[in-house]
């Protein structure tokens, strides 16, 4: 579906969640909804100096939101009867602006963990990722068919995630250096051979094979030695202050009429749209 079917699409349905009247009590609740995302995580966020392909201002700032995210928040807050406004915080900022009501919620591509469900309530998945690796194409692990075939391998991933807390510890005899601050900084470590690969999922892998040609995607998936991780590790979901059941309420109202090749096609367009992959 090409992008101005995609956003067809998604105004169509966020119109049709308002006169459903399924978000009616959020719209009443208040004009602006805060959405908090790092604007640095392509393809489910970045930023941006201008306003192309229906990017989105960044409040107290001269640039612009967009990506998946961008995407999805819009939708959101249109179905819900409000305006959007982006906050850019960095990643370990998130949580924290959630439970302080500095924002409203968090849309930052991420996991639906039990760990962050002790301290924010969660949404229903707006997307499914995989878990995948990234190394460079002359990369002695580049034939790699599962787990195993990268032991030893040199590694690194963003902290807090669950690639560097979860998956990289599987990896046997692996040289885990420090986490990195931020999806970008993992990707210019690989792409500086400070390490021989990364953890990630299936959207920012795709994306990075996109943006740096060199590097090869690895995907175990169906293999008997691929990563071990729960089902809740890989749904990701829109996080919002505990108790707050009517903004996630109508969050979910609105999810539901999405479907998952909607998902798709929309992590598609922002693939092909993210800076640098012009």
């Amino acid at each position: 579906m090409k992008k101005l079917a995609i956003m067809a699409l998604i105004s169509l349905l966020a119109v049709s969640a308002i006169a459903a009247g399924g978000s009616k009590e959020a719209a009443d609740s208040g004009n602006v909804l805060r959405v908090a995302m790092e604007c640095g995580y392509a393809p489910y966020n970045w930023t941006q100096p201008t306003d192309g392909n229906d990017a989105v201002p960044i409040a107290d700032s001269d640039d612009y939101a967009n990506g998946y995210d961008v995407m999805m928040a819009k939708y959101i807050a249109e179905s819900l009867g409000k305006e959007l406004e982006i906050v850019k915080l960095d990643w370990d900022s998130l949580v924290p602006a959630v439970q302080s009501g500095v924002v409203d919620c968090v849309i930052a591509g991420q996991s639906i963990t039990s760990a962050r469900l002790q301290m924010v309530d969660f949404s229903d998945p707006y997307y499914y990722a995989s878990i995948v690796c990234l190394v460079k194409k002359d990369s002695p692990y580049a034939g790699a068919k599962g787990v195993s075939d990268l032991a030893g391998a040199t590694c690194t991933s963003q902290m807090n995630t669950v690639w560097y807390d979860v998956c990289l510890p599987q990896i046997p005899d692996a040289n885990i250096l420090p986490a990195q601050d931020s999806a970008p900084a993992m990707l210019v470590a690989l792409n500086a051979d400070r390490v021989d690969l990364i953890c990630t999922d299936m959207p920012t892998a795709t994306a990075a094979t996109v943006a740096y040609p060199d590097m090869l995607l690895l995907d175990f998936t169906g293999s008997d030695d691929n990563f071990e991780v729960s089902q809740e590790e890989i749904n990701i979901g829109i996080s919002m202050r505990k108790g707050n059941t009517e903004l996630r309420d109508a969050i979910n109202e609105a999810l539901s009429k999405l479907t998952v090749e909607d998902y798709n096609e929309m992590m598609d367009q922002a693939i092909s749209i993210q800076p640098l992959a012009q």
